[in-house]
């Protein structure tokens, strides 16, 4: 219980101290998002983390910056802008220069807890391969992560 205690301290003091990074360092607001999920989780508990990412809750999307969630073998279970995603597994699908980003993920999140990952992914927003950045967090079974494109 003290240790769960001693996460949530440090995990509160981290996200207030990167709220004024928000506008100015997307790096910084993806961690955040995430350690506001784990935050969430931590209070609420899995299910209820994923209903609302699930369910759009603006706590989880900063632009196109936003929370999903993941199981350990890589079924995505939360995922607020692409609902078709959710229930699947795509560890074996290959980012645009056939690096198997989400494995890498995964294995990452097994044996480091946390991270970032870099590969090429469409934007939605662009309609173009570009450069992304993933920060991602293993708490208890599950994977948080959120995003970051980095342009060309």
């Amino acid at each position: 219980m003290m240790k769960n205690a001693i996460i949530s301290a440090l995990f509160g003091a981290s996200v207030l101290s990167a709220m004024p990074a928000f506008a100015a360092d997307p790096a910084a607001t993806a961690v955040a998002m995430v350690e506001k999920g784990v935050a969430y989780m931590q209070k609420n508990g899995k299910d209820a983390l994923i209903k609302e990412v699930n369910s759009k809750n603006p706590e989880f999307i900063d632009g196109s910056i936003y929370l999903t969630v993941r199981a350990l073998d890589g079924t995505q279970l939360a995922h607020p802008t692409n609902p078709k995603l959710i229930g699947k597994n795509l560890v074996v699908l290959p980012d645009a220069d056939g690096k198997l980003f989400r494995k890498e993920i995964i294995d990452q999140a097994k044996t480091k807890g946390k991270g970032w990952v870099d590969y090429r992914y469409n934007n939605p927003t662009t309609g173009e391969i570009e450069k992304k950045s993933t920060y991602f967090f293993k708490y208890q079974d599950v994977i948080l992560d959120a995003g970051i494109f980095k342009g060309k």
